[in-house]
């Protein structure tokens, strides 16, 4: 059913926004780390079995040998062009001018009054935080792709990490973080919606470079979960589209 993970993805961000408003100061910050530690290495797992799975049904087809190399190019061509683009550091400009635009405008935090029980930080900048962290990235889109092709579980990884994160931000910057549901219904439905309106066109040879690129991208953000070595998956978030391009010229 196209649009489950979305659907399981918001309802445990609602689910962590709740255990986190009742039972987060209960939750020690060790417990936290260890948690995300242990997500962080199921995801570099997850990330490779999908990337040499993807690549090995990429080596079965037309392009034999050749797999390797367009897994190679894309990730470095697309890499290039992300970095040219500077996408990571828009993604952290247009950041911090919705926090700026929830600072000044009266209508969404009049007089920046703080809402009770959430610590001095207002009820808009929870919001604004969550909704960063759980529509901006490799997982976002790729798992929202392969979700409106029919097969939602990388959206299911990814709401399980949203739903930690989700328990670890309400505790800080209280209900807003619920509110985030808002725009991953938007994003990550629309690109649902998208991919399943295309599916014609998502051969099977382009899907396997969807998940040999973008597994490789996991295991990227696992890294980084993992708090062994961050890489600037944003600007490596081309990649796809790059691959998807090669091998649908190619094949």
């Amino acid at each position: 059913m196209p649009g489950l993970g979305v659907i399981v993805n918001v309802l445990a961000v609602l689910a962590g926004t709740a255990v986190g408003l009742l039972f987060g100061r209960l939750i020690a910050e060790r417990f936290r780390l260890i948690a995300f530690a242990g997500i962080g290495l199921a995801t570099m797992v997850i990330g490779a079995s999908m990337s040499l799975g993807g690549l090995a049904d990429l080596s079965a087809s037309e392009l034999g040998a050749y797999a390797s190399l367009v897994l190679v190019g894309s990730l470095v061509l697309g890499s290039l062009a992300g970095e040219g683009l500077r996408i990571e550091y828009w993604l952290e400009r247009f950041g911090q001018q919705l926090q700026e635009l929830a600072y000044r405008a009266p209508v969404l935090a009049p007089g920046r009054v703080d809402q009770p029980g959430e610590k001095g930080h207002t009820l808009v900048e929870g919001f604004v935080t969550a909704s960063l962290l759980f529509c901006v990235g490799a997982m976002t889109i790729l798992g929202s792709i392969q979700d409106g092709l029919g097969d939602p579980s990388l959206l299911y990884l990814k709401a399980l990490l949203d739903g930690i994160a989700s328990i670890a931000l309400a505790t800080t910057l209280g209900a807003g973080v619920g509110l985030s549901v808002i725009p991953i219904i938007i994003i990550q439905g629309g690109i649902a919606a998208g991919a399943h309106s295309v599916e014609a066109f998502m051969t099977p040879e382009v899907i396997n470079s969807i998940q040999a690129v973008g597994g490789a991208l996991i295991l990227a953000i696992g890294l980084d979960l993992a708090g062994i070595k961050r890489l600037p998956v944003g600007n490596m978030l081309p990649a796809i589209l790059v691959g998807a391009v090669l091998v649908g010229v190619l094949t």
